[in-house]
């Protein structure tokens, strides 16, 4: 699928493109993953003021009114560059709650913050043991005079140790509900520590947080109702960011066979590496056309956006680890070394596969619903 880009979204892409080379090359990303927080905030501030985190959200709410595919043109290009703050987290899912859920006033107290940077907010809602994308939670939020009383634990929470609110879905008398928790607050505790593919993720305790009535977003036990639709623009998102790691990682990969020398020649000249690397352009290819397909396919109708987005995340599980291997493995030794860039690659395509639903899950969803196009099945 070809997506033919408007002048905006293509000023955005070479804005984007040139800020990540010029900003982000890989020994600034050793330097940013040796720091105290893992990331960098003089780079999120610089973010901010390019204007990328207002793209997600409307006019009306302080934004830009950007769409998925200006959200695709960011994430592309921060997996180009295996970027390391929160954008995913902070603009992606947590803004995404505000975006379908919070009410103006909620809006207006915390929005201008965030799209400033000058806030970081988090999703908390994995669990342990539990499925990390289901609708269910065993926190519990007790309603009581003055508010809401929440305990419970988190995992894997995206770099919750920065974060200056959590967006935490707990259970309530009426079903699931979201609700907004300074991470600050009595009762907050936080096990910070570093993923496999060197993203910051931490462990949240909740004993006994007292929050206010206003810190309940949307409906009080529709939290299902936000997080549907959520979780299928945060799988697209991790599509095009995938999209960016692949293309980067088989520019690697060729720049490496151009100049590797074996037998006093150029590795590139033997014809058996020159189709492996057709075989992953074409790979390459197919990934991009379905994150272009899951960017297009927000506004559907919920059915066929799903099945469309759970379509991208399996290609681009299949996609992912078959580039991210061949790349390590036309690298030799090198590309499995943390000093080289294609490892972490390898890394980060793991850790997007499996996030919010992996391969097998997106393939049983798509079972479930009939296909990808049940109807046109059905007909035949």
């Amino acid at each position: 699928m070809f997506l033919d880009y408007t002048d905006d979204q293509a000023m955005l892409s070479d804005t984007v493109r040139r800020f990540v080379s010029n900003a982000y090359g890989f020994a600034a990303r050793e330097t940013i993953l040796a720091s105290g927080e893992g990331w960098s905030r003089a780079i999120w501030s610089s973010m901010a003021d390019l204007g990328l985190f207002g793209l997600a959200f409307s006019e009306e709410d302080g934004g830009f009114g950007g769409g998925g595919v200006e959200r695709l043109i960011v994430m592309e290009e921060i997996g180009r560059g295996l970027m390391l703050e929160p954008f995913f987290s902070s603009i992606i899912l947590a803004g995404g709650v505000f975006r379908h859920g919070a009410s103006a006033v909620q809006k207006q107290a915390h929005l201008p913050a965030l799209i400033a940077g000058e806030r970081i907010y988090t999703l908390a809602h994995s669990e342990p043991g539990g499925v990390r994308h289901g609708f269910d939670a065993e926190t519990s939020a007790v309603a009581g005079p003055d508010g809401w009383i929440l305990d419970g634990r988190k995992v894997a929470v995206l770099h919750a140790a920065s974060a200056d609110h959590l967006v935490v879905s707990a259970r309530t008398e009426s079903g699931l509900s979201l609700f907004l928790v300074a991470s600050g607050a009595a009762g907050v505790s936080i096990d910070a520590r570093i993923g496999y593919d060197n993203v910051p993720v931490g462990s949240v305790r909740l004993d006994g947080v007292a929050v206010g009535h206003d810190a309940l977003v949307g409906e009080l036990g529709r939290a299902a109702e936000i997080l549907d639709p959520l979780f299928d623009e945060a799988n697209a998102a991790l599509v095009a960011e995938a999209v960016g790691a692949m293309n980067e990682a088989f520019d690697l990969t060729v720049e490496y066979l151009k100049t590797r020398q074996q037998f006093g020649v150029k590795i590139g000249s033997f014809q058996a590496l020159q189709h492996r690397a057709a075989e992953m352009l074409i790979e390459l290819e197919l990934a991009r056309s379905m994150a272009v397909l899951a960017a297009m396919s927000l506004d559907l109708d919920p059915v066929q956006r799903r099945r469309n987005i759970s379509a991208a995340k399996i290609q681009i599980a299949k996609s992912g680890r078959r580039i991210a291997q061949e790349a390590v493995q036309m690298h030799g030794a090198i590309g499995v070394t943390s000093e080289y860039k294609v490892g972490h690659i390898l890394c980060r395509l793991l850790a997007i596969d499996a996030l919010l639903g992996d391969k097998d899950y997106h393939l049983g969803r798509i079972v479930e619903s009939g296909g990808v196009y049940a109807e046109l099945t059905a007909d035949a």
